[in-house]
């Protein structure tokens, strides 16, 4: 599938922002057999007194603006246009969980791609035993490493709720799962908190999701907003699967991928700093729309 996206985040300050320090990781990834860019840019108004990019641990093409003097207002725009190429159906040939860890242990690459990085806590996820004792509930004896994964999936879809209200950016895998609702951030991390408790290494994604309803049916949630799901290790054999637990889904030709972290603080699409001080407004807009060849 062939995808022109935009994408526009804008901020509005109630008294004007200055010295403003902004990293920006919007471009999605070019990935061998799954995903190419073929062109985009990153606009940011008013013009950057200095803008440098660089590519992150994580193979992130990042940039990093400075905005030295005050505006009262700050337009992120992206502009892109990606391929991305359906995933051949397989058979399951992850391990059972009592092995996984001798795959873990003989894999010895620490590159961007090694499930080391994905095991323990992370900036923003830390252990919890209430999220650990509910994957442990959904176990079998029998379940591979893949079936576990697909079987929490679907189990967060079932029992969570998704609701734009119940949580903030900064809400913690714990508060949504004792809420259990909350938006495809949450729902992502509470599945990387219980698959990690496992000892199955797990990391997040960042992109975008298009979602075409067929006759009758109601439309994905994630849609319209940048989206969110979760990458899991199956073994050396297998090795990474995308699931995603909003929509109880595989990662398809419809998930256009920004950036792979071991949670959000890796892969956040704009963070930074400045100074000022009241109030600001925030407002998104995303399109992704299917080109005709």
């Amino acid at each position: 599938m062939l995808y022109d996206l935009s994408l526009h985040i804008g901020y509005r300050y109630e008294v004007p922002a200055s010295g403003a320090h902004h990293m920006l990781r919007l471009l999605p990834l070019s990935l061998p057999d799954r995903q190419r860019l073929i062109a985009g840019a990153i606009t940011v108004t008013p013009e950057p007194d200095e803008i440098t990019t660089f590519t992150d641990f994580f193979r992130h093409p990042a940039s990093h603006a400075i905005l030295r003097g005050p505006h009262e207002k700050l337009d992120i725009r992206m502009q892109a246009r990606v391929m991305v190429q359906a995933q051949p159906m397989t058979a399951d040939f992850s391990p059972l969980l009592d092995r996984l860890p001798q795959d873990i242990a003989e894999t010895w690459s620490l590159d961007a791609e090694s499930p080391h990085h994905f095991l323990g806590t992370s900036p923003r996820l830390p252990r919890d035993k209430a999220i650990s004792a509910y994957v442990r509930g959904m176990l079998k004896p029998s379940m591979t490493v893949r079936q576990i994964a697909e079987t929490l999936c679907r189990r967060i879809h079932k029992d969570f709720k998704y609701d734009a209200e119940a949580t903030t950016v900064d809400s913690t895998p714990a508060e949504a799962f004792a809420k259990k609702s909350g938006v495809c951030q949450d729902f992502s991390h509470v599945m990387i908190v219980a698959l990690r408790s496992l000892g199955i290494p797990a990391g997040y994604v960042s992109g975008f999701l298009r979602t075409i309803p067929p006759p009758g049916k109601e439309r994905l949630e994630g849609a319209d907003a940048m989206h969110a799901w979760v990458r899991i290790w199956c073994g050396k054999l297998t090795g990474w699967l995308e699931l995603d637990p909003t929509n109880d889904i595989a990662a398809g030709t419809d998930h256009i991928v920004v950036g792979y972290g071991r949670d959000y603080a890796d892969v956040a699409p704009v963070i930074g700093v400045l100074k000022s001080y009241g109030n600001h407004e925030t407002d998104q807009a995303v399109d992704v729309v299917p080109v005709r060849q």
